[in-house]
């Protein structure tokens, strides 16, 4: 049995790691990935920079980290909004909702264009970006398994690539489109789903 110090060491040191990754995601949006620096990261999480080695092996892993965060904080609504329902047409009114608010919030754009950026430069960010986006897709395929029993597992898999794809898109036309008709684009959706029995 672990004793209260160790336990109490542990949260210290969870959250000062927490700190450091909400840190670096901060200064991803404020600044780019030239504003992760050690120092800078470390001012701002009130941390010294030697725990930046401590807790990630130094700032390359704390990048990692900082890029799965910032991908999490994005992507996640999306997410928990295509595998949360059992309505398809709520979920695409829900879809509806977030595609523009995601556009229309500047930290948000500005955090998916860094991830972009850096995994196009960094393959070491590329592969846990990779990895995190197959985790959602795998996801959505299954919930679109438990929708579509008949479909074939290749099927749902492809099925959950076109979505992200169709949302990535919505988002990407959205930002540089303000007037994006999202919700005409929905109901046409919902044209296509199957009526209810």
């Amino acid at each position: 049995m672990a004793n209260l110090a160790d336990r109490v060491n542990d949260d210290r040191g969870r959250r000062r790691r927490d700190a450091m990754v909400a840190a670096g995601v901060a200064l991803l949006a404020e600044g780019g990935w030239a504003a992760l620096t050690a120092r800078a990261i470390a001012r701002r999480s009130g941390a010294n920079t030697g725990l930046i080695h401590y807790h990630f092996g130094g700032l390359p892993g704390l990048r990692r980290e900082v890029a799965r965060s910032a991908a999490q904080e994005v992507v996640a609504p999306f997410v928990g909004a295509l595998v949360g329902g059992d309505d398809p047409a709520a979920v695409l009114d829900r879809l509806a909702e977030l595609i523009p608010a995601a556009a229309a919030d500047e930290t948000a754009v500005r955090l998916m264009v860094e991830l972009i950026a850096g995994a196009g430069r960094d393959p070491e960010l590329c592969r846990a970006l990779r990895g995190d986006l197959r985790e959602a897709r795998a996801r959505l395929a299954e919930r679109i398994a438990r929708l579509r029993p008949d479909w074939p597992a290749g099927r749902c898999q492809g099925a959950a690539v076109l979505a992200a794809a169709q949302i990535d898109g919505l988002v990407l036309h959205a930002v540089l489109d303000p007037d994006l008709p999202v919700e005409e684009a929905a109901e046409t959706l919902r044209a296509l789903l199957p009526r209810r029995r």
